[in-house]
């Protein structure tokens, strides 16, 4: 499916199509595991055009989509492109990657040093400058008034964002940890793959990502890092997939404590239960106008997903996994 494009979504709202496919095929780019990797050095050159250009449009309040991948965070963004303000970004690591090459955790762009963390301090002037004339330029192209970005690993980055956009806002999107996991699973065991001697998968270029965030990330929690070398040696992806989903949650928790104006936690299952009362929730607290093309097409997408059985998980994970699992079960009642 090109774009997240299927024939609901264009009598939806057919109008929706240009801003879905300018956005696939000019700003979005293509990442490790995708075919059509030849435009990428074409996308960097109209990046570095757009830095060098006048802003076309501001970007106000754009909203970011935050969370860990398999979790409902792409079709939360097709949903919202559905409203008539929206132009979606699915993942636009190219926008970020041409703005700061250490930002790449996969390989897709870069393969030098990067960090999981990037704070207020890494966005000079001149990055906030470019980065708001690339997403003006987006703006103005799709004829679109509001940027949403789905972006999940921009949680670990949520400084280095309102440093470039102060008024933006944030989705924490949260999914149980054992359908996330199993979703994590199955994508890389469909779509990994072996090339030119490097492994691709999930994990980036061979287990870059997945060697990034135990050195960086799990070091900071205290349940986690005393089993830092037996996590980087694990080669179950469920497990695996278990140990960012753990910290990943902890991440929006803490946000939605740290930032309550600027971050909504959307549950998953909620979503999908009343997707009305939560998409109607979402467009209020982003300050998207009323739009019932918008509400009615959420209403036709989403719907109660069967839950996926537990797994066994290493006596390491078993704890946090739950306690974790039970923190977000709180939060939900609170909201």
């Amino acid at each position: 499916m090109v774009a997240q494009v299927d024939n609901a979504y264009i009598k939806a709202r057919p109008t929706r199509l240009w801003s879905r496919l300018l956005s696939y095929a000019l700003f979005e780019g293509r990442p490790l595991t995708t075919r059509g990797q030849w435009i990428n050095p074409l996308l960097f050159k109209l990046f570095a055009l757009q830095k060098r250009l006048p802003q076309m449009r501001k970007s106000v309040a754009p909203v970011f989509i935050l969370g860990t991948g398999r979790s409902g965070t792409t079709i939360l963004g097709v949903v919202l492109s559905m409203h008539h303000d929206v132009g979606f970004l699915n993942e636009p690591k190219a926008i970020w990657a041409s703005l700061r090459e250490d930002e790449d955790l996969i390989g897709s762009y870069h393969r030098g040093a990067a960090r999981y963390r990037l704070t207020a301090e890494d966005a000079p002037a001149s990055l906030i400058r470019e980065a708001q004339r690339i997403y003006g330029a987006y703006l103005g192209l799709t004829l679109t008034r509001r940027v949403v970005d789905k972006y999940p690993e921009l949680i670990f980055r949520v400084p280095f964002v309102r440093q470039i956009f102060p008024d933006a806002k944030f989705l924490f999107l949260s999914r149980d940890g054992w359908d996330t996991c199993a979703s994590i699973d199955n994508w890389s065991s469909r779509l990994g793959a072996e090339v030119d001697g490097e492994v691709h998968d999930w994990w980036g270029v061979n287990r870059r990502k997945w060697n990034l965030l135990v050195d960086q990330i799990v070091q900071e929690h205290s349940d986690l890092a005393p089993h830092a070398k037996e996590l980087r040696a694990l080669d179950d992806h469920r497990a695996m997939a278990a140990t960012e989903w753990i910290v990943t949650m902890r991440e929006g928790l803490q946000l939605l404590d740290k930032y309550p104006n600027d971050v909504l936690h959307v549950p998953y299952a909620l979503l999908c239960e009343d997707p009305e009362g939560m998409c109607r929730r979402i467009a209020k607290f982003s300050g998207l106008a009323n739009d019932e093309v918008f509400i009615d097409y959420a209403r036709q997408v989403l719907s109660p997903v069967p839950a996926k059985e537990e797994f066994p998980l290493p006596a390491m994970l078993e704890a946090s996994f739950r306690n974790t699992c039970e923190a977000l079960r709180a939060r939900e009642v609170m909201s």
